[in-house]
Formats: structure tokens, sequence, C-alpha cells
């Protein structure tokens, strides 16, 4: 967790940025992801560098090699030494613009085969509108001290959090305590190959690269494991190439080295090569929104006749899922009890044909100030053969923030994760440690609990008897407080002495009068 003077030092770059001109914060985020990865190559020369004079071995295929740069034909060369942010960084602010304009940004996009996260840079364009602005943006990235791959991951989430507080932008940040309590349920290990098709800023492929660094630290240090943990394991797919950018960095300023985040409409274009290639897709896809069938992909419209973007989703999950795999995905409330025949054939599927695990239905405040719709969490494994015995329901009434526009957190801030330790009253302002610990359970202690408990299991029976309605209203029993009444005749007694006091207080009154 990054400090309260880090933060400060974060804010003012940001702020530099809305005084400059540039009030965008997705523009902001991306030029500030343009600048951090400028001086990640230089960070990456200078290990290079130092393993060189240890070893005296030279460096192979270096970064900035030996020579001049030159962008094109009409442009003066310049030394690649002077692109390195520990050069460009000490020039006045003139110089530094014009090397940063001219030669840097075509140098990062000349690099843009190196990896998967570099070939995201190649359409790198600098819009920082004036010198003076970019001096303060590197003066600012250079003073914040970003050594260790976990502050590098903090300050950047941190980076993140304020699209989330400026505006409609932050649609494409699900809560991250969301995130962390979906990941914790889904417990991913060294062996899984993860997706998110929907993947925005990364966030759901971060924590679970976050979740295995901690729970299989020893696994990592086989040679086989980290390479698959650096190469194979993370894949995700979206449509707007600024959050490809974002995305990426925020994986690699976590450590993963070359995670496989590509451009993708992934409702649109043919995933043939994807089909059963992943064991676990954790996703929060686009809730709004139709699709013409001319765009959509057809082995998705032979799955489920329909143009809700949630639905074909849920279709593409799984396609995308090996046999066994499983996936923790967000969706609205409709997907649960919707009354179209694709809405009720999709729900057979995953109870019939699948194994539904479990429904997390959420506050309708999760996703405020963006979205007030009702939400739930799906989690399901594919199986092809069925295997849905019960359901577990799980009636998530508090996330450890205020359910308004404002999202206030109602607890400090250790207290505020899926992983906390709480106490009752704790407890009653945020449920997601308790959905935790119930889960874990479901297929022991969980089976026993009564349907007036905030969690319990549903038989698979009485699910197919309600036409797969997955809602959880539909099977939860409301407690009734058990009130003692007189008997009738006692209320009778009881209204006669009321009426007769009644009357002879107008009698009384009446003789005051006269």
């Amino acid at each position: 967790m990054i400090t309260g003077e880090l933060k400060s030092r974060i804010d003012a770059v940001w702020n530099d940025f809305w005084s400059g001109g540039i009030s965008n914060p997705l523009e902001v985020m991306e030029q500030l992801t343009y600048l951090l990865f400028i001086k990640g190559l230089d960070e990456q020369q200078t290990r290079a560098e130092n393993q060189a004079q240890r070893t005296g071995k030279p460096i192979i295929d270096p970064l900035f090699p030996a020579g001049t740069f030159k962008p094109d034909d009409n442009t003066v060369g310049r030394p690649y030494d002077d692109l390195r942010w520990t050069r460009f960084k000490n020039l006045a602010a003139q110089d530094m613009y014009e090397v940063v304009d001219r030669y840097v940004f075509p140098f990062m996009q000349a690099r843009a085969a190196d990896s998967t996260h570099a070939t995201h840079m190649k359409g790198a364009r600098l819009t920082i509108p004036t010198p003076a602005l970019l001096l303060k943006a590197v003066d600012g990235l250079d003073a914040i001290p970003m050594q260790d791959r976990d502050t590098k991951g903090d300050v950047y989430e941190y980076m993140l959090s304020k699209i989330a507080s400026a505006g409609q932008n932050g649609q494409f940040r699900t809560p991250r305590h969301i995130i962390q309590l979906m990941v914790e349920m889904t417990a991913p290990t060294p062996s899984d190959t993860i997706c998110d098709p929907a993947s925005g800023t990364c966030g759901f492929l971060v924590a679970a690269g976050e979740f295995i660094r901690t729970n299989h630290e020893a696994a990592l240090l086989d040679p086989v494991q980290s390479k698959h943990f650096h190469e194979g394991m993370f894949h995700g797919y979206d449509f707007d190439n600024t959050m490809l950018r974002i995305g990426s960095m925020n994986l690699q300023l976590h450590g993963v080295q070359n995670p496989q985040i590509v451009y993708r409409d992934s409702l649109a274009q043919d995933h043939a090569g994807d089909i059963e290639g992943y064991s676990l897709v954790l996703a929060n896809p686009p809730f709004a929104g139709s699709l013409d069938y001319e765009s959509t992909a057809k082995d998705l419209l032979q799955v489920v006749k329909t143009k809700k973007t949630e639905l074909l989703f849920l279709a593409l999950f799984l396609r995308l899922l090996k046999p066994g795999g499983r996936a923790a995905v967000i969706v609205p409330d409709g997907v649960l009890f919707g009354s179209s025949n694709a809405h009720k054939e999709l729900r057979r599927m995953l109870v019939e044909d699948h194994k539904l695990d479990g429904i997390v239905s959420l506050p309708s405040g999760v996703f405020k100030p963006y979205a007030g719709v009702s939400t739930a969490i799906l989690f399901f494994t594919k199986t092809n053969s069925g295997g849905t015995d019960h359901v577990w329901f799980y009636d998530l009434q508090a996330d450890g923030r205020s359910l308004d526009d404002k999202r206030t957190p109602l607890l400090a801030d250790d207290k505020l994760s899926a992983i906390a330790t709480l106490t009752a009253d704790e407890h009653v302002k945020n449920n997601l440690p308790d959905a935790l610990a119930r889960w874990r359970v479901r297929g022991s202690a969980e089976l026993q609990r009564a349907r007036t408990d905030q969690s319990f299991c549903v038989p698979k029976a009485d699910i197919a008897a309600n036409d797969y309605d997955l809602s959880i209203n539909r099977y939860k029993e409301i407690v009734h407080d058990d009130v003692e009444y007189e008997s009738p005749q006692v209320i009778l007694d009881e209204l006669a002495a009321l009426e007769a006091e009644i009357q002879q207080g107008i009698q009384d009154l009446k003789a005051m009068l006269w």
C-alpha cells in the first residue's frame, strides 16, 4: 500500500496535466503510460549493462545500441544514448520536448515488435502540448520511487483509481475489492491459463497474478512454471487501443513480463483458435448494448440466438473454457430471471449441461456512480456432461462502502478487503470475508443452512421446477417475527371501554359549555 506522501506526488503529476490543458483522464493515463514505458526501457538497459559489467560478456541485442537513431530520411540522426530517460530528463524543457517528440516516440514505435506490450506502443503519440508540462511530468515521475514490483504496481493502480474518480471513464474499472473476492473464490493456480475477454485495465488478470505470487511463491521458482506465468498464463482482449496500452502496462508493472493482451472484438471476430483454450475465465463484460447478427460470431449465435451482449458473452465463456475449466463473471440481474427463450436456454445449459456452482447477488450500488443496475457474480464449471447438484446462493448486502454515488468507505482500509478479519459489527458493513468463508464450505456446512439465512443451497430439481430462474429472491425465505395478539373478546372489550370513555368525555364537555 502506498503512503500518503507518495499519493501526494502522484496527485501533483496528475494535477499538472489538468492545469496544463489535458482534461481527459484517459489521455492523461495514456501519456503517463508512454512515459513509464520509456523509463522502463532505460531501467532494462541499465540492468543489462550492470550484468554485462559483472560477467564480462557483451549485451545481446541491447535496447539502446551504439550508433545513431534516425527516425526518417528527413530528420537528422541522434545517438541512441540521447533517447534514454536518464539522459533527456536533465535537458532544458525545450530541448527535452524536441528529443522526446522527434526521437523518443518514433524510437518507441520502432521497438514495437519486441514484446506484446511494446506492440501496443506502435501508435504512440505525444499529446502533451507544451515543453513546460512535459518537464513537470518527467520530473514528477522521476521523483516517485518505483524500484520494486510492489511499489510500481501500487503506484499504477493508484493512477488508475483516478480514472474511476473522473467521470464516465470509471466504467472501465470493476471495483478492486469485488475483483479480489472473485479471484479468492476461484483460487487460481500456477498451472492455470487465464482469460478476460473484456480486459479493460486488466484488473482481473493483475489480481490473479498477485494471488498466485502470494499463495504459490515456491512454484514460480521452477523455470517452466515461471515461463508459463510470464508468457502463457494471462490473456486479455479489448478493442480499445488505449485500454490495451494501459492494461498491458498494468500487468508489466505488476511483474508479468509478456502477457498476451491483444486487440480483438470478442463477440464479432472468429475465435476458433481459442476454443477450449483456457482453464479460468474472469470477466465483467459490457452489460448494455446489442450487436447486429451480421457482425456476431456465428458459432455464438448457434449456442444462443440473441443480440444481447451479456448473453453472447456467457456463450463465449463456455466456448473459451476447457472441459473442467471454471469461470467467475459479473452479469446483470436480468440474466438470472429474463423470460426470453435465449435467457431460459442459457440458464438451462448452465444448470443441466455444465455445473453451476454458485451465485453471489450484489447490492445495486456496487457500480455507482457509473451504473445503478443490480448485478450478480456467476460461478460455473464447464463439464459438457452436467454435474449441478445444488446451487449455492449468497445475498451480499454490504461491500464495505456506502451504496450511494459517493461510495464512502465504512471501515478502515485494512477492513475493506475480501480477506480481512472482521467482528460481527464490522461484518454488517462488509460481507465479503463472510461470503468467501461460506463459499469454501458450500459442499458441507452450507448444505444445512435454511433459506432464511444470508446464504443457502438450492437443489437442482427446485431450480428446474422454477423454469431455471436463478434470482435469489425466488428461493430466499423471509423471516416473519412472531407477534402475540390478545384474544378477539379481550380486544372487543377494550374497544367498548374506550368508546365509553369517549362518550363520557363528550358529555362532560357539553356540560361545561352549557
